[in-house]
């Protein structure tokens, strides 16, 4: 069974396939976790500064975990060793980051 569609990452050059879980976002594997990786980051520097972190954030976050454990599953058969191992640790950042916002319920708020 082909895990990807006929489509092409909506980044220019690139030519990967978009797995069947990213089609939505229209992103190979590849740039999609470039991509996670940011929003990772990005929200943990905020908390780390202070600053409150809105529920849509969060929301993108969990959506972004859904979608590497999709892709994990997807790929358990023919795994590629250097994704699988990028996958994981956006895992990670993300639960470290629910962590951190379990310790500090009151940094998180609903967008205004």
């Amino acid at each position: 069974m082909d895990s990807a569609t006929s489509r092409s990452c909506r980044r220019a050059p690139c030519a990967n396939p978009i797995p069947p879980g990213l089609i939505s976002e229209q992103l190979c594997l590849d740039h999609f976790l470039d991509e996670a990786f940011v929003r990772t980051d990005q929200a943990l520097e905020s908390w780390n500064q202070g600053a409150p972190v809105d529920s849509q954030s969060v929301d993108w976050l969990l959506a972004d975990a859904l979608a590497v454990v999709n892709n994990l599953e997807a790929g358990a058969d023919d795994p590629n060793p250097d994704q699988r191992e990028r996958m994981l640790d956006l895992l990670l950042n993300i639960a470290n980051l629910h962590e951190f916002a379990a310790r500090h319920p009151l940094s998180a708020r609903p967008p205004s």
